[in-house]
């Protein structure tokens, strides 16, 4: 948890947006936790996925699988028990990943 926790900062430092932590241990067998963070344009949501995967890399060696880019308003980057979702904020919307997994835990939630 501690890490999810520091990814939250990092892109909290990185101005994303509308940042939410979910807890999703006991409801998924795929990850741990679920990071949402929103940003306001292309350059914007490829920035945030590039400072998680850097930051990840240099304090704790992990390397990110990235799914997409920052053109495709949906960033996703698995660093396995921390999967991170970036969105622009029509496509956050759209695909409603907070609905589709309510059932986990909201542990941080910074707007």
């Amino acid at each position: 948890m501690e890490i999810a926790r520091e990814l939250v900062n990092v892109l909290e430092n990185k101005k994303g947006e509308d940042i939410l932590l979910l807890d999703l241990r006991e409801i998924a067998p795929f990850t741990d936790f679920f990071i949402l963070c929103s940003g306001t344009s292309d350059r914007m949501l490829q920035a945030l996925a590039d400072a998680a995967v850097e930051w990840m890399r240099e304090h704790y060696h992990y390397k990110g699988r990235l799914e997409g880019e920052g053109v495709d308003g949906w960033i996703l980057v698995d660093f396995g028990d921390v999967i991170l979702h970036i969105f622009a904020p029509e496509k956050r919307s759209y695909y409603n990943l907070e609905e589709l997994w309510s059932a986990g835990k909201v542990l941080v939630h910074l707007q």
